[in-house]
C-alpha cells in the first residue's frame, strides 16, 4: 500500500524517535526526504544520515538523532504543507518562525532550502515544514 504523505511520515519518525530517546531512526529513502535531511544536517538539527539497503533490497535512510545534555535538539518539528492543503509563500510574505530562531524548510525552483537561504536567493516556494 502506498503512503499518502511520505515526508510527514519521516518527520513523525524523527519526533517519535527523539521522544523515545533513540540514537537513530530509519525511513524509506526518497529524493525529497534526502534533501530535507540535508537541510536539517546543515542547520545542526541532526547529527548525520546515510543510505543503507534493507533485507528486501530497498534503500533506507538511517538518521542519527542529536541530543544536547540529554534533551533532543529538535524541540518542535511539524509539517506545514500537506497533501490535502498545499501552502505556498512568496519570499516577502514568509513569516519568521520563533522570531528567526527556528527554520522553515521550503521546496523552491532552486532546490530544497531553509528560509534564510531562500531569502538570500530571493526565491519563494512550497513551505514543507518548520523546525525549532
Amino acid at each position: 500500500m502506498s503512503m499518502s504523505d511520505p515526508l510527514g511520515d519521516m518527520l513523525t519518525r524523527i519526533r517519535n524517535g527523539q521522544q523515545a530517546g533513540k540514537t537513530q531512526i530509519t525511513a524509506p529513502a526518497s529524493k525529497l526526504r534526502f534533501n530535507v535531511l540535508e537541510v536539517l544536517k546543515r542547520e545542526g538539527y541532526i547529527r548525520d544520515y546515510r543510505t543503507e539497503k534493507d533485507a528486501k533490497g530497498f534503500d533506507q535512510l538511517v538518521v542519527e538523532l542529536k541530543y544536547h545534555d540529554g534533551t533532543p535538539v529538535i524541540r518542535e518539528i511539524a509539517r506545514v504543507s500537506r497533501p490535502g492543503r498545499r501552502v505556498y509563500s512568496k519570499i516577502k510574505e514568509l513569516p519568521r518562525f520563533y522570531n528567526g530562531l527556528g527554520i522553515m524548510i521550503l521546496s523552491t525552483p532552486r532546490g530544497v532550502m531553509a528560509d534564510h537561504e531562500a531569502r538570500a536567493a530571493n526565491v519563494g516556494g512550497e513551505v514543507l515544514c518548520r523546525v525549532f
